[in-house]
């Protein structure tokens, strides 16, 4: 068995960290754009290194993935495997905005067992968000067990996001963290009912989250309805969604045009 204490306490030194690089906190922060787009910060990359030996030292056994890591195909030899955002959101983090969290899982042959999320910038007052998953187990927040969305009707839906499409015009707007693996989060503490990617992603956005909402009762798949596998050859899905189990399917069906078309 894992040493769950152990595990907290290196995601949490993760978010300590990152936090002592956080411009919201008067820090200067060196950061660039790897492509186009995508940004990254040197505290990207000193948290990913921490996480890499820390992790890697638990459990010897599992291989690595992270989003700044360069990726090895040796990873697909083993069953165990972490999958890790060091920081999930890096432009709400380089901004100075709360909208980001540590992101850790660990997956056996493509399933998540367990999933962390860590936000210190968040509820500070209780020394950050601190979520957990197992598979089987449950999910909690702050040692508080979640319960998903039971939202029985799709119109009407609270969706994180900064605008709709005009034939969402009957869901309702709620706030937007840059982070994914937050916002996936939101639904399962009902605080959200929906929330949908329609865009090519990494497990290592949705591989924490998605099991954190799944095991609190949400529905959790691709942006088709298919099932999420985790450390594939190809490390991406196209798109997420996470509901409240009865408008899934609805969900699903609204946006399949949408999903053919931006997936081509």
């Amino acid at each position: 068995m894992i040493d769950r204490d152990r595990l907290e306490a290196i995601v949490r030194e993760a978010g300590r960290i990152a936090m002592a690089g956080w411009p919201g906190d008067g820090h200067v922060l060196e950061h660039w754009e790897k492509t186009p787009g995508s940004p990254v910060s040197v505290a990207d990359i000193e948290v990913d290194s921490f996480l890499k030996r820390e992790l890697s030292g638990l459990l010897p056994s599992a291989g690595w993935l992270s989003e700044e890591t360069v990726d090895s195909p040796a990873r697909q030899g083993h069953e165990l495997v972490w999958l890790v955002d060091p920081i999930d959101g890096t432009r709400d983090f380089i901004a100075g905005r709360t909208g980001w969290a540590v992101s850790v899982a660990l997956v056996n042959t493509r399933r998540p067992l367990i999933g962390l999320l860590h936000a210190p910038a968040r509820a500070r007052e209780a020394g950050g968000e601190f979520w957990y998953g197992e598979a089987g187990k449950g999910s909690w927040r702050n040692g508080e067990r979640l319960q998903a969305s039971h939202r029985a009707a799709l119109a009407g839906a609270r969706v994180p996001a900064k605008k709709l499409a005009p034939e969402d015009a009957d869901l309702v707007l709620v706030d937007q963290p840059n982070s994914i693996a937050l916002r996936m989060a939101m639904v399962a503490a009902d605080e959200a009912d929906l929330l949908t990617t329609l865009r090519w992603g990494y497990e290592w956005d949705i591989a924490a989250a998605g099991l954190i909402a799944r095991e609190a009762g949400a529905s959790v798949t691709d942006a088709f309805g298919k099932p999420l596998n985790y450390n594939k050859h190809d490390p991406r899905a196209f798109g997420v969604m996470v509901s409240s189990p009865a408008i899934h399917e609805a969900a699903v069906e609204r946006l399949a045009d949408r999903a053919r078309r931006y997936s081509a």
